[in-house]
């Protein structure tokens, strides 16, 4: 039986913007799962989602990275090259 799989989720040659819209999309996406999670474990539980308290800064440094990587495209006037790869791990519980 297969374990592991690899999904591709971006994968071409973007002008800046087009590469803006898609990344920060999914990053605001991801913010605003754990945001949504955290806010249901404190009406639930009375307490914090610790994963999503560490995973909301994390997202926004790799959001202010993104942000410098595409002013500089911007600058140079260059165009991105993005590749994605979803890895899944099927595991015991």
């Amino acid at each position: 039986m297969k374990t592991s799989f690899k999904l591709k989720l971006i994968e071409g040659v973007f002008q800046q913007e087009d590469a803006k819209e898609i990344l920060m999309k999914i990053y605001s996406d991801k913010i605003n799962f754990h945001q949504l999670k955290d806010f249901s474990s404190q009406e639930r539980f009375g307490k914090n989602d610790e994963i999503a308290q560490k995973r909301i800064p994390a997202l926004q440094i790799e959001i202010e990275k993104l942000r410098e990587i595409l002013s500089e495209a911007s600058d140079k006037n260059k165009k991105l090259q993005i590749s994605t790869e979803i890895k899944i791990e099927l595991l015991d519980n």
